[in-house]
């Protein structure tokens, strides 16, 4: 590693991540029974930001034990409206609440109302509803909680009464714009996925929206891949009036014989100094792409491997040159002779040599391999 630039949040960066598959798949489409994602028009694969997104989160999940300030906030173990509660009441703000009756838990139909309207400012945890929405009074309230008429007729009365007590509970403690700045101020100090990725914050309780300043592009096979669905069977029998006729079950596994992908990557520190980035973040973000598949291994994703990972540091924090021309001064290319790729080894990967590329024509810019590819060949400096 060539210098800490990478780690200064305050500079922009951008990355190239390459990483491949043998015999798995890595991102199934639930479209397609869950076959790897190809585009249909060239059959080259996909893995969508999304699932790279998860990883890292996955990642640093488990290494770093949840605790802020890396905690995860887009996970399945906890609501995301109970995070955005606990955002508030630890800024000091208790948002205006009404406790349900046990007549109102026992309808169904009232709840799931209630529970589709957190674009008015409406959460609730268990009996609790809770609110944050700008109108104030009673008929300002009804008018939100009541949507369509057909289909609240039925608990209409219950409506009303709720717009009564959430006016009249709303009097003196209305949430301001200021509140909604100090929560959102302490998820962004708690979650590092909500610093460095964004978040919508404002599904129940609204503490508004956070643009991250970590961006990326689907990851896209160098070559059309061959999506495959292997028949496999098991002894284990699901049913026990099945036992009877048949020993074993049949079931069907989608995989890619091989797939070398690439992904591009942006770092935005204009918007990092919003969210509060610091170089342990970025530290964070680094080690989870260089392991990203070191603690996440499973049968169905086959041997997933990084092969690569290149980051450019801007001098300049808006750039000293265009992401496009820097992505292109890494070339990864199918080596000759070779049909169908089936290791690394198939493939060609030339680049600068780490440092400054002024001599490719791009002052103040520096490359740093963190993941350097084997057999990585030098790039000299009048092709760029």
């Amino acid at each position: 590693m060539m210098s800490a630039r990478y780690l200064d949040p305050k500079k922009r960066h951008e990355f190239v991540f390459l990483f491949d598959v043998r015999d798995g798949n890595p991102n199934g489409d639930p479209d397609a029974g869950n076959l790897p994602r190809v585009d249909p028009e060239t059959m080259h694969g996909l893995v969508t930001d999304v699932a790279l997104k998860r990883k890292v989160r996955d990642y640093i999940a488990l290494t770093r034990e949840g605790k802020p300030p890396f905690a995860i906030f887009v996970q399945s173990k906890v609501a995301l409206n109970r995070f955005i509660l606990q955002g508030f009441q630890e800024a000091g703000i208790e948002p205006v609440s009404l406790q349900l009756t046990e007549e109102q838990m026992a309808k169904e139909s009232l709840l799931e109302h209630l529970d589709g309207l957190a674009e008015a400012g409406l959460s609730r945890e268990g009996n609790t509803l809770y609110y944050s929405g700008q109108a104030a009074t009673e008929k300002e309230i009804a008018k939100l909680l009541m949507g369509e008429e057909e289909a609240v007729a039925p608990f209409k009365k219950e409506l009303e009464k709720l717009a009564k007590e959430l006016a009249k509970a709303v009097k003196g403690r209305k949430i301001t714009e200021e509140d909604r700045e100090r929560a959102q101020a302490k998820l962004l100090e708690r979650f590092f996925d909500i610093r460095m990725f964004g978040a919508v914050l404002s599904t129940g309780l609204n503490a508004g929206q956070v643009r991250g300043p970590v961006q990326l592009t689907f990851a896209r096979s160098l070559d059309p891949i061959a999506p495959l669905e292997v028949s496999i069977t098991r002894v284990a029998i699901t049913r026990e009036e099945d036992r009877a006729r048949k020993e074993t079950e049949m079931g069907r596994k989608p995989l890619v014989p091989y797939g070398l992908y690439r992904a591009h990557g942006f770092f935005n520190p204009f918007l990092a100094a919003k969210t509060g980035v610091q170089p342990e973040d970025l530290e964070a973000l680094w080690d989870a792409l260089q392991n990203l598949f070191e603690l996440d291994r499973s049968a169905a994703r086959g041997e997933m491997t990084v092969r690569g990972l290149a980051v450019f540091s801007h001098e300049d924090r808006k750039g000293n040159a265009p992401a496009h021309r820097l992505f292109g001064l890494i070339r990864v290319e199918r080596r000759e002779g070779v049909e169908a790729p089936r290791s690394f080894a198939d493939y060609r990967v030339r680049a600068p040599k780490e440092g400054s590329l002024e001599a490719h024509g791009f002052p103040g810019v520096h490359l740093a391999w963190l993941v350097r590819p084997e057999g990585l060949e030098d790039l000299p400096p009048h092709v760029g």
